[in-house]
Order: structure tokens, then C-alpha cells, then sequence
């Protein structure tokens, strides 16, 4: 027997209040008190209606569903943004539809075609721009409110959230200096990749604040795909022993570091040893909670606060779509740092 349709009737009834207030919570519209609000949602929940999102759109309200475009959502980072951005819009009683670029963000147009073709109010592009320009574009086009999440990059003229790059590098060096490192290596990260290069600038920057040397070449750039990296770090540290410490540009990138260190001879420690030639290379990287390798190597790291990008970039985008002609900002989220654990 076919159960019956849950209609918004049902849920005016259980609610105790009009079609017209059920309809206006739904589509995000109105001025509803938090009580009443929350009553219909409960009213929702409880009889497991689901909305016409298409028909709420065509009446001319919003549909409730946000739209993010990833570049890979196996990317902690991204994983992190993804979580937050849910966070948010589930307590506005939103949906998000996700969808994929790639890495290299060559699928960004189509994505945001497909999410254009759902009737979503908003759209939240992650990750690469490289096609940023042509999704602003038809996004606005459409009506559509558009945010940056990225790590570095951003769209002129947009809305962006993004993490501190420069700060998370002056942390993690910052924090390797005060174990007693003086000879610092950074370690990942490709030549055109923005990020890499505003953790550099943190980088030297630090460096140069407590009068250590920076080279050229302790600096070693790992490509898109990450191979080969234990042996490059291998390398490093047999023709440049002195080397205490590396900074990491991200997990998998750490993970190779780990493995370089142990086939060089090497012990990943701590704190700096004394004497010209230290047995110990410290470690320190840049990746999230979600970076399971990570989780049991000796190493210090800075979380670039994903997860609370992901929730300013929600935020601002239901900001956007209550009023679209605001004023384009940008908000930079602060890195944590999460120290070693001694042992």
C-alpha cells in the first residue's frame, strides 16, 4: 500500500498555524518569529515533508538550496569548508548541493551550470578560479549571489573568505625557532601555487625576524601530484645536513618529509639538539583535522580553520542573498596552531 503524500496542509495543521506561514518558512521569505519558525520546522521534521523546491521557485520564493563548487572533496581543506558551509545552512533550514571542479578546475563552468539549472539561491566556489571569471559570469546572469572560499586566489569585485596563509607559516616557523631550530627548510608546494607563495613570504619573513638564514635552495618545490617526495627530502638532507627542521606545505607532503627523514638516518624529534650535527629533524606542516596521516606523526601543525572558513563563506553568502547589493568584503580566518605532543 502506497503511504500517503505528506502535503504543507499537514504540516500547517501539526503546526498550528496558516499555509501561507509554512510556505514562507520554506522558501526564506517573510518575517517569522523564531518560535513559530522553529515550530514548523518541528512540524516538518515530524511528518518527513519535503518541500517542491521547484514549485517554491516558480512562486517566485527561493528554493532553500545553496550550491558549493569544490575543486576535490577528498581535499581535507576542502572537506573542512564543505562541513562548515553545512553546518550554517542546515540551522537555516537550507539545503547544499554539492558539486565538483577537479584540481585543476576545469569542470568549475559546467558545475555552475548544473547548479544554475536547479534553482539555487546562492553559489559558493571553493578551490581553483581558474575559470572563476566565466562562472561569475552566468552567475550574475542569473541573479545569483556568488562567494569565494579559497585558500589564496580571489575574484575581483567578490565577496571572498579565505585562510591566512602568511600567519600559518609565521606559526609553524615561529614555533620551530622557539624549540631552538636555526637551520630551516620548506619543504612542498608548486611554483605557481599562490598559496605556496604567501606561506613563503610567512616564511622568510619569520626567518629574517630572528636573523636565521633563508636559501634558495632549502626551498623545495614538490608539483601537483606529490611524488617523489621522501627521496627529494632524502636528497636535501644528505648534501645539507645541518638542517634541523622542515616546514611542510601540507599532508601529503608531510607524510613524504616523514619517510625522507628516517631514509636519510635521521629521527623526527623535537626540540633543536645541541653540537654542530643534530641526529633530529623537527617537523612542522599545514593540514586539518580531517588529515588522518597525520594523526599519529610527531609533528606540530597548523589547521587553516576550514571549517570556520566554510562557515563565513555560508554567512556571508545568506547575507548576500537578503541583500545583493552590499558592498563586496573580505574576511581572513586566523590558523591554529596544534604544537607536538611531547614523547
Amino acid at each position: 500500500m502506497t503511504p500517503k503524500k505528506i502535503t504543507i496542509n499537514d504540516v500547517a495543521d501539526h503546526a498550528g498555524v496558516s499555509v501561507t506561514t509554512v510556505s514562507l518558512v520554506v522558501s526564506g521569505k517573510g518575517r517569522i518569529s523564531p518560535q513559530t519558525a522553529a515550530r514548523v520546522q518541528q512540524a516538518i521534521q515530524a511528518l518527513g515533508y519535503v518541500p517542491n523546491r521547484q514549485a517554491v521557485t516558480l512562486r517566485g520564493g527561493r528554493s532553500g538550496v545553496i550550491g558549493l563548487i569544490v575543486r576535490d572533496v577528498c581535499d581535507p581543506f576542502y572537506a573542512e569548508v564543505t562541513a562548515g558551509l553545512s553546518e550554517v545552512l542546515e540551522a537555516q533550514a537550507r539545503v547544499l548541493f554539492l558539486t565538483q571542479s577537479g584540481r585543476e578546475g576545469l569542470g568549475s563552468l559546467r558545475a555552475a551550470e548544473s547548479l544554475l539549472k536547479q534553482g539555487v539561491d546562492g553559489i559558493v566556489l571553493a578551490g581553483n578560479l581558474l575559470h572563476g571569471p566565466d562562472v561569475r559570469q552566468r552567475a550574475a546572469a542569473a541573479g545569483v549571489p556568488l562567494v569565494c572560499a579559497a585558500r589564496a586566489n580571489a575574484l575581483e569585485g567578490m565577496d571572498l573568505v579565505r585562510p591566512d596563509n602568511q600567519l600559518a607559516a609565521r606559526l609553524a616557523t615561529g614555533h620551530l625557532v622557539a624549540e631552538g631550530h636555526k637551520q630551516i627548510a620548506y619543504i612542498g608546494g608548486a611554483g605557481h601555487s599562490l598559496t605556496r607563495a604567501e606561506r613563503l613570504g610567512g616564511f622568510c619573513a619569520t626567518l629574517l625576524q630572528y636573523g636565521l638564514p633563508f636559501r634558495p635552495e632549502w626551498m623545495v618545490e614538490s608539483g601537483v601530484h606529490r611524488h617523489g617526495m621522501a627521496a627529494k627530502v632524502e636528497a636535501l638532507l644528505r648534501r645539507y645536513p645541518q638542517i634541523t627542521a622542515l616546514v611542510c606545505h601540507d599532508a601529503a607532503v608531510t607524510l613524504g618529509a616523514y619517510f625522507g627523514v628516517l631514509n636519510a638516518g635521521r629521527n623526527v624529534g623535537g626540540q633543536a639538539l645541541e653540537g654542530l650535527y643534530s641526529p633530529q629533524v623537527a617537523l612542522a606542516g599545514f593540514g586539518e583535522d580531517a588529515d588522518d596521516a597525520l594523526a599519529e606523526l610527531p609533528l606540530t601543525r597548523v589547521s587553516a580553520a576550514g571549517r570556520e572558513v566554510g562557515r563565513s563563506a555560508a554567512e556571508r553568502l545568506l547575507q548576500r542573498i537578503d541583500n545583493p547589493d552590499a558592498t563586496p568584503q573580505q574576511w581572513v580566518v586566523a590558523p591554529v596552531l596544534i604544537a607536538r605532543a611531547p614523547g
